[in-house]
């Protein structure tokens, strides 16, 4: 045979023979996992599915409270809500492209989390996803109490 040495003794490595397998961690080749987890879905993905209500309100909130959301702004730190509405909304975006779309190429803006957001938006208000986006989804003030309620059990039981 080529390249291999037929008289070296078992265990030991002769001229031209493989070398031993390198040693693998637990799950995969040097610590990787064999098969890599699915990464889960965008946000803008979550959007279209729970708005086609191929997801669920809970998985749609796993989904957002860590997700980046990008939030025009204005001069001054803080939301910047629409006032012309039934009830006060906050314009926010699962992308920077949605985000120009709306308010242009040079608007400001700052990300947050999902979670973020309804930590900090003022009571009484609800926020709109991707207003001008293909699945725009609007939550009134009732349905972000609902949403902080249900972080709130996720977190504490």
């Amino acid at each position: 045979m080529y390249g291999y040495d037929q008289n070296v003794g078992a265990g030991q490595q002769g001229y031209g023979a493989a070398p031993p397998p390198p040693q693998q961690a637990p799950g995969g080749y040097g610590g990787q996992p064999l098969y890599p987890e699915p990464s889960p879905p965008s946000l803008a993905d979550a959007v279209r599915a729970f708005t086609t209500g191929s997801m669920s309100a809970e998985d749609f909130q796993g989904i957002f409270s860590t997700s980046k959301v990008y939030c025009p702004r204005g001069d001054n730190p803080g939301f910047l809500a629409l006032h012309n509405t039934q009830q006060p909304v906050i314009p926010m975006f699962t992308s920077l492209k949605e985000l120009r779309a709306y308010a242009g190429k040079e608007s400001k803006y700052f990300v947050i989390t999902g979670a973020e957001v309804l930590d900090l938006l003022p009571t009484g208000y609800g926020f709109v996803l991707d207003m001008e986006g293909e699945h725009r989804m609007v939550f009134d003030a009732k349905a972000v109490e609902q949403m902080v309620d249900f972080a709130m059990r996720r977190m504490y039981g």
